[in-house]
């Protein structure tokens, strides 16, 4: 999925082995991922899916209207889970990572230039897959 604010960007599904970098898009009020040599084109991922960082993942947090407190928070973490929260909330942003303690961070705080890979992507339901299986296999040539 991509967050409310990305439908005016182009956009395409994920791809495992896609290469990332988050980003702020031009059209856009937030930020997300772009594959890797594709900078005006959203990655969309779907719930579930599994992304490594190169690195440590950093995020924005708040103002910083105090002098000694810094704005990006590094949380210790290169793998997170896709997740989307506020789903209930049209206008507000709903694309988040999850980490392995359960911490969310809202994608549009990722900080820019972040290199990701994705790992992997959710399960499709057997009942879907099966499904489709019927559709390709019930086609008369």
């Amino acid at each position: 999925m991509c967050d409310y604010s990305l439908h005016n960007v182009a956009s395409r599904p994920a791809k495992v082995g896609d290469k990332l970098v988050s980003t702020e898009f031009g059209k856009s009020i937030t930020r997300g991922f772009a594959a890797v040599g594709e900078p005006n084109v959203a990655v969309c991922l779907l719930p579930g899916t599994e992304v490594a960082f190169d690195k440590e993942i950093e995020y924005e947090r708040g103002l910083g209207f105090f002098p000694n407190w810094s704005r990006v928070k590094k949380l210790g973490e290169r793998v997170a889970r896709f997740r989307q929260v506020n789903k209930d909330k049209p206008k507000v942003h709903h694309d988040a990572l999850e980490f392995a303690d359960g911490e969310l961070v809202l994608v549009t705080l990722l900080c820019e230039g972040q290199h990701a890979t994705v790992l992997q992507l959710p399960a499709v339901p057997r009942a879907a897959s099966e499904a489709e299986e019927q559709k390709r296999g019930s086609v008369i040539a």
